[in-house]
Formats: C-alpha cells, sequence, structure tokens
C-alpha cells in the first residue's frame, strides 16, 4: 500500500452501501428531498432534524423506497402511540404502514414499538428505520444493546431524532455504533478523552471537536430549519413560544433559616414530595388561565400525577402513566391528539417524543428536571411545524430548585453550541470541503540548521540517501487529537495496529537516510490501558511494539536504557488506581510500579566510516556537583571528561567512574525538569501539556554517538529540544514538525542555540 493511500483510509470514509432513486414522494419539500437521497445513497444514515421539520415523511419516504428496492418488507421502531400517529401520517401521504402483529406477508413497511423487539422474527426484514433515536443514548442501556446487535447486519438502517443529547457527543457514537461506521470503543479512542479529575466522564478533545462533527457529517445530517443546508425557510417559521418561568416560595426545610438553595440529584425527589402541595396550588391557578383549551401537564412522579387529577377532576381529565396497558396509553394519547378530551397529564418520559400535539398550545411543567432534552422534546409536541397559535409554556419551580433553571439553560446552550458545529460541518461535505491534511509545508534554513514544517513521512523523502549521522526523538504515543487534527499526525490512530502501520512508513525513511553503521534513538515508555477503553488495566508494551517494526524493517537493537521517573509525581498527574496510597489498604492486588522513560538504541547495518570519538583535552577543569549545566573545557563537554583520581593519563582515556554513568543500563541522574520553556507553544486547544524531551538525555545520547559538525535528525521535532541541544554542541540539526504552533516555537529554539553559541565565543 502506498502512503497515499493509507492516509485515505485513516479518513475513515464511509462506505456507502445504498443506491440513487430519481423521484420520491411528491409531499416531500425540497430539503426532505434533498435529505432522503442522501439517506438512500448511504444505505445507512443518521437524521437529525428538529422537531417540526418532517422526519416522518422522510422516514417514510426512505422505507418506501428501500422496500421497492429489495422486494422485502422494512420494519420501523417507534415509541408508544406514535405507531399510531405514523399510520395515520402515512395514509395523508400515500404510503400504506401495517401495524406489526406476527409474521408480515410479502414486501411493505410494518411498525411497532420498541418494547416489542425481543418478539420480532428480524430476518424477514431488509432494512429498519428508529423513530427517535435517541433511546440509542445509553451505551450500557438494554434496548441500545439490542437494536445494535439485532440489526448489525442490515445493509439499509436509518435513525431519526430531534435532539442527540447536548452534553454528551457520545451519542452519537453510539449511533455510529449501529450505523457501522464506527464501534464505540473506537470512538472514544479517536475523539474523547477520560477527565482525569472524573474518571467516568468522557469529553470531546480540544483538536478533535471540529473533526469529531465533520466525521459525524459523513454519515448523518443535522438542521433546525431549512435554511441550515442552503434551502427557503418559508412556511417553517413557527408562530411565538412564550415561556413563563414560576418559581414559589415555600417554607423553609428544617433546621434552615432560608428556603432559597440548589436541589442535587440525590434530594431531588424527596424536595419533590415535600413541595409538591404548593407546586399543584399553582397548576390549579394556571389552568384557569387557558379557559378551558387543552393543555398538557408534565408531572415528575406518580403520586403528583393522581393528586393533580384529584384537584382537578371537575374538568374533562386524563392521567397516563407507565403502569398503564400499552392499549390505555395508545388510545389515551391518541385521543388528546383528536381533542377528544381537554388535559392530559402524564411524564416526559412516556409522552415527549414523536408526538404530534399542535391542537393544543398550553403546557404546564408541574415540575422540573435536570434534563434539557425531555423538557426541549416535550415543549416541541405543540411549538412545532403545523402550529398555527401562539404557544405558552410555564415552568414550576421553587426556591428550593434555584438552580434547575440554570442547569437547563446552559444544557440549552451546549445544544446550539452541537447544532452550529454540525450544521457547518454538514454544509463543508454538501460543498465537498472536509479535509483533515496539513494545509501547506513551510521551511526555515540557515548554515547550521534546516526547519521543516509537514509530514515527517513525506518531507523525510526529501533528505538524502545515507545523510544522517544520529537521530534522536520521541515518537506520539498513540493518543488521539492530544496534539493536532491532521490525518497525518501519528498519533491520530485508533488502533496499536493502525499505528504500526503509520509508523513503519517513517522507519523505512529512517533507514534509508542513516548513514551505515550509525545510531537511531528512540524515547519513550510503556503505556497504561483504560478499562473504558481498553477492557483491562494494565500496560501495553509500547516499547516492544516499536523495537519490532525498527528490526522488522532492517535495523537491530543496538542498547537499551531506562530512565527512572518518580512514582509519586505520576500518580499525582494521572491519577492511576495503580500508583494510588490507598491501595496498600484497600487491594494490594491493584499496585503497580512507576513506568520509566526508556531509550532503544536502534543500529542501522553496515560499516561506520567514520569512527566516533572525544577530542583530546589540553586542559582539565572539575566539575562542581551543584553546578546547573556541564563546563565546557576546550570544546568538549567535561561532564565526559576525566576524573582528577583515575590511574591514566588525562590524555589516553575516560576515567572508570564516567564509564559507568554512560554505561549504566538504568539512567538515575535525568533531570525531569530540564526542558525547553514550551508553554508558548501550547494551542488554545491542546488537551495536555507539551511533553519535551529532557535535554540531560538527549545531551548525554549526542555526546555517546555522534562527532561535533555531523547532522543530528528529529522528524517528531516539536519545540526544537533535539536540534537545540545538538546546535550547542556544536552538531548540524534537522528538524521536522507537523504542527504549526510547535514548528514556530522550534525554529525561535533552533536559532537561540546559534545567539547563545555566538555570545559564547564573543565572551
Amino acid at each position: 500500500m502506498e502512503y497515499t493511500e493509507f492516509l485515505e483510509t485513516k479518513q475513515k470514509n464511509i462506505i456507502e452501501s445504498g443506491f440513487d432513486v430519481d423521484t420520491l414522494n411528491e409531499n416531500l419539500f425540497p430539503f426532505q428531498e434533498f435529505i432522503v437521497k442522501r439517506a438512500l445513497r448511504a444505505g445507512k444514515y443518521a437524521i437529525f432534524a428538529d422537531t417540526g421539520l418532517g422526519k416522518t415523511i422522510m422516514q417514510l419516504s426512505w422505507a418506501n423506497q428501500v422496500t421497492m428496492h429489495t422486494k422485502q418488507p422494512v420494519l420501523i421502531l417507534a415509541p408508544l402511540a406514535v405507531t399510531g400517529q405514523t399510520i395515520e401520517e402515512g395514509g395523508k401521504f400515500g404510503i400504506d404502514i401495517e401495524k406489526l402483529k406476527s409474521d408480515v406477508w410479502g414486501s411493505g413497511i410494518y411498525i411497532t414499538n420498541y418494547e416489542q423487539l425481543p418478539n420480532i422474527n428480524i430476518d424477514q426484514f431488509s432494512g429498519i428505520v428508529l423513530d427517535e433515536s435517541s433511546i440509542l443514548k445509553n451505551y450500557d442501556g438494554k434496548y441500545k444493546q439490542l437494536i445494535t446487535d439485532s440489526f448489525a447486519a442490515y445493509p439499509y438502517k436509518l435513525a431519526c431524532t430531534a435532539t442527540p443529547s447536548p452534553n454528551d457527543p457520545m451519542e452519537l457514537g453510539t449511533h455510529a455504533e449501529f450505523l457501522d461506521v464506527m464501534s464505540y470503543n473506537e470512538m472514544l479512542a479517536m475523539y474523547f478523552i477520560n477527565d482525569t479529575s472524573d474518571t467516568g466522564h468522557w469529553r470531546l478533545k480540544g483538536h478533535a471537536v471540529s473533526k469529531f462533527y465533520e466525521f459525524v457529517s459523513t454519515w448523518s445530517i443535522m438542521l433546525n430549519k431549512p435554511g441550515d443546508i442552503g434551502f427557503d425557510n418559508n412556511g417553517f417559521d413557527l408562530p411565538p413560544l412564550r415561556i413563563h418561568q414560576v418559581q414559589i416560595k415555600t417554607d423553609a426545610p428544617a433546621g434552615m433559616l432560608f428556603g432559597g438553595m440548589a436541589v442535587n440529584a440525590t434530594d431531588f425527589n424527596r424536595t419533590l414530595r415535600e413541595t409538591e402541595a404548593d407546586r399543584i396550588k399553582e397548576v390549579v391557578r394556571l389552568v384557569k388561565k387557558t379557559n378551558g383549551e387543552q393543555v398538557i401537564i408534565w408531572a415528575k412522579q406518580n403520586q403528583e400525577a393522581v393528586n393533580i387529577c384529584k384537584v382537578l377532576s371537575e374538568y374533562d381529565i386524563r392521567n397516563v402513566q407507565g403502569s398503564d396497558s400499552p392499549e390505555k396509553k395508545e388510545k389515551d394519547l391518541l385521543d388528546f391528539a383528536h381533542g377528544e378530551y381537554k388535559i392530559l397529564v402524564t411524564k416526559t418520559s412516556l409522552a415527549s417524543f414523536g408526538l404530534n400535539f399542535q391542537n393544543c398550545h398550553y403546557q404546564i411543567f408541574a415540575s422540573l428536571d435536570f434534563s434539557f432534552e425531555s423538557t426541549y422534546q416535550a415543549m416541541r409536541r405543540s411549538w412545532r411545524f403545523g402550529q398555527t397559535k401562539e404557544v405558552n409554556v410555564w415552568m414550576i419551580t421553587t426556591d428550593r430548585m434555584i438552580n434547575i433553571p440554570k442547569v437547563i439553560n446552559e444544557k440549552e446552550k451546549q445544544f446550539k453550541e452541537m447544532q452550529r458545529e454540525m450544521t457547518a460541518a454538514v454544509n463543508k461535505n454538501i460543498r465537498g470541503e472536509i479535509t483533515s491534511s496539513v494545509d501547506d509545508s513551510e521551511d526555515v534554513k540557515a548554515e547550521q540548521y534546516h526547519v521543516m514544517r509537514g509530514d515527517c513521512v513525506q518531507r523525510s523523502k526529501e533528505l538524502d540517501n545515507d545523510s544522517i549521522d544520529f537521530m534522536v526523538f520521541s515518537p506520539p504515543f498513540q493518543d488521539l487529537f492530544v496534539y493536532s487534527n491532521y490525518v497525518e499526525d501519528m498519533g491520530n490512530v485508533t488502533s496499536p495496529d493502525e499505528f504500526n502501520k503509520h509508523f513503519e512508513f517513517l522507519v523505512k525513511e529512517l533507514k534509508r537516510i542513516l548513514k551505515p553503521g550509525r545510531l537511531c534513538a528512540v524515547h519513550c515508555m510503556d503505556l497504561p490501558t483504560l478499562k473504558s477503553r481498553d477492557g483491562y488495566i494494565g500496560i501495553r508494551r509500547f516499547s516492544s511494539q516499536l523495537a519490532d517494526i525498527f528490526e522488522e524493517n532492517g535495523f537491530w537493537l543496538h542498547s537499551e536504557v531506562t530512565i527512572r521517573k518518580d512514582p509519586l509525581l505520576a500518580a499525582v498527574r494521572t491519577k492511576a488506581i495503580g500508583l494510588a496510597h490507598k491501595q496498600v489498604i484497600k487491594d494490594r492486588s491493584m499496585i503497580r510500579m512507576g513506568l520509566p522513560d526508556k531509550v532503544m538504541i536502534f543500529k542501522n547495518p553496515g560499516e561506520n566510516k567514520v569512527p566516533i570519538q572525544p577530542k583530546p583535552f589540553k586542559s582539565y577543569k572539575p566539575i562542581h556537583e551543584f553546578d546547573e549545566f556541564p563546563r565546557t573545557v576546550d570544546g568538549f563537554n567535561a561532564y565526559w571528561g576525566y576524573d582528577q583520581e583515575s590511574k591514566y593519563s588525562k590524555d589516553e582515556q575516560y576515567s572508570h567512574m564516567v564509564w559507568q554513568r554512560y554505561a549504566d543500563p538504568v539512567w538515575m541522574d535525568i533531570r525531569q525538569t530540564n526542558v525547553l520553556q514550551y508553554t508558548t507553544a501550547r494551542g488554545e486547544n491542546d488537551e495536555k501539556h507539551i511533553c519535551p524531551l529532557q535535554l540531560d538525555v538527549i545531551e548525554r545520547l549526542i555526546l555517546l554517538y555522534s562527532n561535533e559538525g555531523e547532522t543530528i535528525f528529529s522528524p517528531f521535532g516539536g519545540i526544537g529540544s533535539e536540534g537545540y541541544q545538538a546546535l550547542k554542541m556544536g552538531r548540524k540539526s534537522i528538524s521536522i514538525e507537523l504542527k504549526e504552533s510547535y514548528f514556530k516555537t522550534n525554529v525561535k529554539n533552533h536559532r537561540n542555540a546559534i545567539e547563545q553559541n555566538g555570545q559564547k565565543l564573543l565572551f
């Protein structure tokens, strides 16, 4: 496989399994026709269209085309009561839908509730539609896994919902898994990072935000009005929505002087019970303001709903609860949609998804919870396409729930931000502008150095054969979107295998440009695994992985060094459970040692034509143990010089003590903080602190394995640590860096090294 072909595989392009159609249902608006054609062409697709934009006719048109194309039936899974409304809607559009009862007869479209899935013979269908597919949001939910597993082999899948969770973009990942685009764990590795302050919480990586939504736009579309994707909004401008926040004062809880306080999830239900009487009084007052028109009252608790019905018994009222039979629930909900009675009391969990209640333009939330999605969806049962009157919604809270509206507002803000990101990505996709390749290359050349911006594999090809004397670098540690969002970034991989394939392209170039008999030093560490991502807590041998790639491409392992690191610092930084002191008492089987750094030195076979030798001393100057930097005497670093107590002549060889220092397989004296200043190179969305290689390590390796005047190469130049130290020690430097902000700092550090050398000569 050529390198460019490999990069294309990393783009995660979606393989389209569908078909093209010329004509669709005549009732479709132009934007709906556009969406349905994209979904049919893809075969597996998600429609995240806001309420009232006609998801029903779009999914019915899609299902109708699939069943005609395959000559097999298509199944629609929908929430309870939505099935009846969908059948009615199909009749309006000339599309026949049957309610699934047992086996199907011939082709056609069949619909049933999600709860019936375990009883269905799914082998008889060629396509599946998930109406209100937000049921997939719960990764551990039984229906999510059952749905994903049941329809894994289907070539035609459509998921439709208005509001994928705004504060949990991982819900989009569960949609991706259902549509066979990417597994849930693969998506976590690619776009999310585990928040060390809350190990159960995953969030989008800073660099990955735009790329995540661009990725989602390749298999879905999101819009809240036709104009979002370039169509006319005419007819989709809704009447005003009036939201009235009503806060009632309550008696202060026992032991409290004041009632105004925030409620948390733990005592939420208790607070609801304690404030129920006050809230129901407000419900009665608000019902009177509706002048006998239809109104929906949303309650959170069953007993609260029962008590509301008691005090409003003089009205034509029905209470729909989860304990009702499916037949009763469906009949009561459809009867309300048909205007058969005046007041519906129910929960958002039962009736806030998929139902059309444009006949009603009054709603009362007798109690709120922290869910923006259920609140938003509930309001949109009335405030949706087809509503002709102003919609009034009253939200009742108490002075003991002052934080709930704030939480809902914050989640609404997140949802709108998600819509903006997705809309922008969808339009880029429509225009064919999505790319993740580096925009351009850049070079800064001087007599003693060459700093190159771009992909290290492609730019290494520009270097001559046998032109490098020594290589030293630290490769990315397979942690996606930590530093950049480029597909060329070797950290941007979804698995160790993908990293191996990418890194091997570089190793082939390294062997070509490194002189025979010379050495390549690779700094790395083994990597801890995460149970949420890898399925277990342990260690992955990243160093062995690298060694295998080098050896398979003609290098051999010349030597290996372990560098000690303080486990306490690692425990504080990573919050790793294996390094936690509490495990001494809790369970010592979980205790592990801190992970050291390693340096593996690989040799390029062949004869080294220029021996690597030190310059002889003409004078000696001892080193004080507290010196910040090793001193230089006559151009040779005294750190590697002669010991006064040596029995050998100073003109002949190193002292035994110094020999032990570099020959020791464990370097204990590396100063972890002796690095170049790096904070100015951090990008706004960088997820982790830059971790430049310690100058002590670079210095020791360059002294060991190169002569003055020779060329040192780093394919992962970062902020320029290797090049800076090489120039300080009288060598030349070639450095490649992909990320623009690091490249600029890299160039600055190369220039600083030249200036410092000049000042040293001057004085």
